[in-house]
């Protein structure tokens, strides 16, 4: 896996899914936000959204993905996602969270070069979409 340094619009980048989830928290609603930027430096932030039904959820990222779609932007570079402390009792901070397994899927499949923050080892940095999904599926043989 190829690790890459946070450049100062990643940072910029990470305070804007702060803001997001900060401002629009609430508890059993809202407790990820995102933050994405496009290629051509535009960017867009979301949260979660879930139901009081079980298996309804919407992740923050694939919302952010689908505004950006919906507004006619197709190449993104960098996305992050981060976790409101709220059922963190210890430590009341806000964590960098790495993507799920469908929204891994999701910006894999519209941008193979997405750049995704994560915290490896207690460290930020930023890897390939890729290698958070490796051996993915493709249509091709």
């Amino acid at each position: 896996m190829e690790i890459y340094s946070l450049t100062k619009e990643d940072f910029k980048l990470i305070d804007e899914a702060k803001k997001k989830i900060i401002e629009l928290y609430e508890d059993d609603k809202h407790h990820v936000g995102a933050s994405l930027r496009t290629s051509s430096g535009n960017v867009v932030s979301a949260v979660h959204i879930e139901a009081y039904v079980g298996r309804v959820t919407v992740c923050a990222e694939a919302i952010a993905i689908g505004t950006l779609i919906s507004n006619g932007e197709k190449q993104f570079d960098t996305i992050v996602a981060v976790r409101h402390p709220y059922s963190d009792e210890v430590n009341r901070e806000l964590k960098i969270v790495s993507p799920c397994g469908m929204c891994r899927e999701l910006i894999s499949d519209y941008s193979p070069d997405c750049f995704v923050i994560i915290n490896l080892n207690e460290e930020l940095v930023k890897v390939k979409i890729g290698s958070l999904i490796p051996l993915k599926y493709s249509r091709e043989i």
